[in-house]
């Protein structure tokens, strides 16, 4: 999954109004700007295996770090503490908490059953979905554009920036997904891994969208 993703972090903007949109971001996607960083550790693996699912070629074999469930729960805790040790608030360290772990239950649902539950010899699961690409993508895309549609019900534009920028941001996730699942696969698993940093863009310009938006207050 990749723009569901992004759907949440979109959304949880509504329950946490006076979080900056790129800390969403951030805390949503955040297993996956993991995941590639240890990629080129070799502290993970993938394989490329065409054929492995219908829309994605990608043989998760070793990921207990970044995506077993105990310690994606970890993760969630380290990034609502860190939260709420700078900030002290509480209700901002639990949405981004509930951001951090949304991400391993909606990989649940596309993943074939790759997903431990905690490293070493854990079972590993996934419903797999990825193998049914209309379902998978409907769900996926009602998942993002409910997010937008909070995002917009809590936020309004300042000046341009804000309001064309967003819509380049959502463009260019659109984009990527569109290009994720008609392109080719990967020519190796350093080319994931590097490309997996680019993901960092979305969060910087979503810090600069976000700074160009006013809260909508009642």
């Amino acid at each position: 999954m990749f723009i569901g993703h992004f759907g949440i972090g979109f959304g949880a903007k509504k329950a946490a109004p006076f979080i900056s949109l790129g800390v969403l971001f951030t805390a949503a996607q955040f297993l996956d700007l993991l995941w590639p960083l240890l990629l080129l550790l070799d502290a993970e693996h993938v394989t490329i295996a065409p054929g492995i699912t219908k829309l994605t070629p990608l043989d998760f074999t070793d990921y207990p770090i970044s995506h077993s469930l105990l310690l994606v729960i970890f993760w969630g805790l380290i990034v609502g503490l860190f939260y709420w040790l700078l900030k002290k608030n509480t209700r901002g360290a639990i949405v981004l908490f509930i951001c951090v772990i949304s991400h391993w239950f909606l990989d649940f649902l596309v993943h074939r059953p790759d997903l431990p539950l905690y490293p070493g010899n854990s079972p590993r699961l996934g419903l797999g979905l990825w193998n049914y690409p209309v379902p998978a993508l409907i769900a996926e895309a009602i998942i993002f554009v409910t997010g937008i549609f909070f995002y917009l019900q809590i936020t309004t534009a300042k000046n341009r920036s804000g309001k064309f920028g967003l819509w380049i941001l959502i463009a260019l996730l659109v984009f990527i997904q569109i290009g994720n699942i008609l392109a080719p696969p990967p020519p190796g698993v350093k080319a994931i891994a590097w490309a997996g940093q680019l993901q960092w863009l979305f969060v910087i310009l979503a810090f600069w969208v976000d700074r160009n938006r006013s809260i909508l207050t009642k």
